[in-house]
């Protein structure tokens, strides 16, 4: 398992970035903000979507820093985590922490 969530960490950054990639690439290598949040929300299915991924990344955030509170993971790691949510996005984040959990939560079943 740890070897697919190593994979699915590389997938989690190279997917989003080369769609980032592509964006900018047609828009003639320059950044619109406004351009992009106009196109992330044109019609239902992207907002379906953008509110599922929302959810479950807002989710995991708090998930983290209830793990920070109650001692689970250090400082280092939340902020691991945090970095990765944040910088690149839940595709990451989220495969990250099962990356670095697996034996621990295994070991506990």
């Amino acid at each position: 398992m740890k070897k697919l969530f190593a994979l699915l960490c590389v997938l989690g950054v190279v997917l989003p970035y080369y769609n980032i990639y592509k964006f900018i690439e047609a828009n003639n290598w320059e950044w619109s903000t406004a351009l992009f949040f106009e196109q992330i929300n044109l019609n239902y299915g992207m907002k379906i979507l953008n509110a599922d991924l929302t959810v479950a990344a807002t989710t995991f955030l708090i998930f983290i820093i209830y793990k920070l509170k109650v001692k689970h993971i250090s400082l280092k790691q939340f902020l691991k985590y945090f970095i990765s949510l944040f910088i690149v996005g839940f595709s990451l984040a989220l495969p990250l922490y099962l990356f670095d959990n697996y034996n621990r939560d295994e070991s506990n079943a």
